[in-house]
């Protein structure tokens, strides 16, 4: 399996969740992009396992990004990855800056945050982003039964 970087995109209202450590973190109506590595053994099949937790909704959550997947609040709408073996998480969650969610997704790092936040679909701010480090973006919509426009 390729090794590279992703960002998992989600959509969803103002709301509150509880997330490990973290504890009660509000989260601002809007999208959501989490910016991850997929440089283990595993490769980018980490980023089917976010997919499929997100659809299925039917595990407990182990990682930060976990508590987004399995809260029907959270609509996962798209994910961007590439291909690479070069730690490129921090750079690109970096280069996307803030606002961002402060600790989320970043224990292993000294990166503010690797969950950040907008107002609009920031696909297009994404796939710049991607192309500016000199990666090759794909991305793939999905699907979500869990949610509803008119539920935000």
């Amino acid at each position: 399996m390729d090794k590279g970087i992703y960002c998992l995109v989600f959509e969803n209202p103002a709301c509150a969740i509880g997330i490990g450590a973290l504890g009660p973190v509000p989260f601002p109506a809007g999208w959501h992009i989490y910016v991850g590595s997929a440089l283990g053994s595993g490769g980018l099949a980490r980023l089917f396992r976010h997919i499929d937790l997100s659809r299925s909704k039917d595990r407990a959550p182990k990682w930060h990004v976990d508590h987004l997947s399995t809260d029907s609040r959270f609509a996962l709408r798209y994910t961007v990855h590439a291909v690479t073996e070069e730690r490129f998480e921090c750079r690109l969650a970096r280069a996307l800056g803030e606002p961002g969610i402060p600790g989320f997704g970043c224990s292993d790092c000294s990166c503010p945050s690797h969950l950040l936040s907008r107002e609009a679909d920031p696909k297009k701010e994404i796939l710049s982003t991607f192309r500016g480090l000199g990666l090759v973006p794909v991305t793939t919509t999905i699907m979500s039964p869990y949610y509803s426009k008119g539920n935000l």
